[in-house]
Formats: structure tokens, sequence, C-alpha cells
């Protein structure tokens, strides 16, 4: 038996992934290339690459290329907190306030808008939340947080002026908190989902309560111990070659450069290592996250969870079981878009497969980045998925995602679950 069949898939079918994705997105100039690789049942079963990590010098994709994996670093800095929570440096229902102190007055947006006057703090009107933050509502999303980038309220216009949560802040994260102790919440925490720099606050919260800062923490504490040789905040200089270049849509059709990978700030430590979307890696390394996962903490001896942690990543913690879509407001950023999905532990999980009209497994947790890259762990069928490509802003990347999903399950020949 070949190995693909000793897991419990089609070869043939694996093949019909590589090339209705090669056909649909690479050829049709979507995207620059992909590296997809799937793992099930102690084996890596597939490996599948076409196109070119960087187009404007001809370099075709490689097995080991590097990649920008922005949110998929939620899941990473996730884990990392709940490292924490195992060793009762603190808990999730405990007050954000009991670990920022400059947080226990922050109130819920009234009214006002940001100042245009430079070094004048923005001037809101604000009432006082229904209960305080929680840590758990960092995890959620649920934290009344937001981004620059979301183009909707008041609040996040205020993000975008004093420029939160931007790589090369000047002192990192204690500026950056620091930061947010001087803005209004949008919402009273708990009371809706708003994708949000809540995951880089758990990026501080790993690094003072760690007493290191947040790089070292996973340098030492995750990445070394399972073998991600590649994965950091930055790109040294001996491994840039490898770096892909990143693209956008360009408006007359095909992509445009987005980020030169020879002409890159990521070849420089940032100033804030972001928890929310500051990691490169590579499809190796971020496997080898996701067989620690897949495998109950734990991966060639070296533990990192108690299973008992890890099969919190399977549950909905959203309040009342409700679903994101339910949760989110109106014209919310997410990397997940349909019905059926909750969100656990920095990842979204499914909740509900009929609702989200694809094949999937209730529990399975997943989530993607903003340069169109994506991954997802199935317990119950034993399976993790990567998939790799660098291409922000395209309107492709949810349906390359509902694509890869159909393909990869639509190859398994045998079910767990």
């Amino acid at each position: 038996m070949t190995k693909a069949q000793t897991a419990g898939f089609s070869a043939a079918r694996l093949a019909r992934l590589d090339e209705v994705m090669k056909a649909r997105y690479v050829d049709s100039g979507m995207l620059p290339g992909l590296l997809t690789q799937v793992f099930r049942r102690g084996e890596l079963v597939h490996t599948g690459m076409a196109g070119q990590m960087d187009i404007e010098r001809g370099k075709p994709m490689r097995e080991d290329a590097i990649f920008r994996i922005y949110s998929m670093t939620k899941p990473i800095t996730s884990v990392a907190l709940m490292m924490l929570v195992e060793e009762g440096a603190l808990g999730l229902d405990d007050l954000v306030s009991t670990h920022i102190p400059s947080w226990k007055k922050l109130g819920i947006y009234a009214s006002g808008v940001p100042t245009l006057l430079a070094n004048q703090p923005p001037s809101f009107i604000t009432t006082p939340p229904e209960r305080p933050m929680k840590v758990v509502d960092l995890v959620t999303h649920t934290s009344g947080l937001t981004y620059g980038f979301m183009m909707r309220t008041s609040v996040d216009a205020a993000y975008r002026r004093l420029k939160v949560g931007e790589f090369q802040t000047a002192g990192g994260l204690d500026t950056f908190v620091e930061q947010l102790s001087t803005l209004p919440l949008e919402f009273s925490p708990g009371t809706a989902w708003n994708y949000s720099v809540s995951i880089d606050v758990m990026g501080y919260l790993v690094q003072k309560l760690s007493g290191v800062s947040f790089g070292e923490f996973l340098r030492t504490r995750l990445f070394e111990p399972l073998g991600m040789r590649d994965t950091a905040f930055f790109v040294p200089p001996e491994k840039i070659e490898r770096f892909s270049s990143c693209y956008q849509p360009d408006e007359g059709g095909g992509l445009k450069l987005q980020d030169d990978a020879q002409k890159t700030t990521y070849d420089r430590p940032p100033a804030l290592e972001s928890g929310g979307g500051g990691l490169v890696s590579t499809a190796h390394d971020y496997m080898r996250f996701c067989r620690m996962m897949l495998n109950g903490g734990e991966l060639d001896g070296a533990r990192i969870l108690s299973p008992k942690t890890v099969a919190l990543f399977s549950l909905n913690f959203l309040p009342g079981g409700a679903e994101v879509a339910q949760m989110a407001p109106a014209g919310t950023f997410s990397e997940s878009s349909y019905d059926g999905v909750g969100f656990s532990i920095g990842c979204g999980v499914n909740v509900d497969v009929a609702r989200t009209r694809l094949p999937g497994t209730l529990g399975e947790f997943f989530w993607g980045g903003a340069a169109s890259t994506a991954f997802w762990i199935d317990p119950k069928e034993d399976l993790a998925v990567v998939f790799m490509t660098q291409v922000m802003g395209s309107d492709a990347r949810l349906t390359l995602r509902r694509d890869l999903r159909t393909l990869v399950y639509s190859a398994m020949t045998e079910s767990l679950a």
C-alpha cells in the first residue's frame, strides 16, 4: 500500500487537489504560487507545490520557502498563553486589569472623534462597561478592542491615528498596551465578536508573566522544543534567499508586488513582537505546530500542553454557544465568513457542519492569515492541513480555502469520525 492509502487517502484524488488548485489559482494569475501539506495518521501523506515564490526573480516555489503567516500567528500565541494558564500564572476568568492595572477604568465608546492634531490624545465620551474585560474575552475576540484597518468606527480611526499595533512601535508591547489604556472599547466585553488586537495583548501578558520577551518565550518554550527552526519575527540574512515575496491584486488584472523579499523590513527584528500577526514560518514548521496539537500537546518527546488543554481548542467559547456570524457587527472582517463557526482559543471552530455547507467535522479548529495562508486541525479525523501562499487583499482568499477544504476531504477514502 502507498503512504496515502495507509492514511486513508486516494493518491489520484490528492493529485487532483494539486491540479485543481494550480489551474484555478496559479495558472489564472490569482496566486504567484502555493504549497500544500496534508498530514494524517502519523504521516505527511502529501506535499503539493505550484508556481513561484518570487515572480520578479523567477524563483519557483520550494518546500522550505519562508512565508509571512500574519494571523496564523494567533494560534501560536494562544498556545503560549495556555502554557502559562497550565502553570497557574493566570486564568481565563481573570480580569485583564489584574495584570494590566492601567486598564481598570476602560469605558465603552459613546461619542467623540479622534483629534487630527499631532501629539494631542483623542477625546471621547464613554460609559461604564456591563462588566470588566476578562482574559477569555481576549482569547475569543469579545473584548471590545478592534483593529485600525476596520474602517467602521471612530474608535478604529483612533487606532489608525495612533498607529496602534504597528510592528515598528517604539517601546514595543509596553507602549502598545499603554496606548490602548487611553482609548475606549467599542462594546461591553462579552456582548459582541470583533476581530481585534486582543491576541497581541495576550502576547504582552505572556511577556509580562514569564519575565522574558515574548519572542524569547516563543523561541525557547515553543519553537526550539518543536524543531520549528525557521519560525520567528524576522528573517536573518542567511535565510533571506528562502523568503517569499508578497503580492496583491493589480487593478488591471494579475498581481503586483506588495513586499519584495529582498528589500523587506522583515530582514530585521521588529520593535513590537506581534502575537496577532508578526511571525514568519515555513509549511514544515507550521505543520510541526499542528502535529503537536493533533497529538494532544506533545511531539517527539516535547510536551507543550496537556491533552485536556488541547481539547479546549475544539470547543466553542462564545457566550451561549453563539456563532461568530451571530455576534459580529455588520462589516466586521474575519478569516472565516461562513455560518456554523464558533470561536475557541484564538481559533475558529466548527460547531455545525451543515451550516458551513462544506465537508468537515465538529470540533475541527482553524484559522488563516492576511496573505491567504490557512491551516486546520481535525482531531477526530487525525488530520492536519497547512496551506501557504503570499497574496494580500485577494477576493479569492475565502474561496480558495473552501476549495482546499473540499478537495482534501474528497480525497479521503476512510473516515474515523
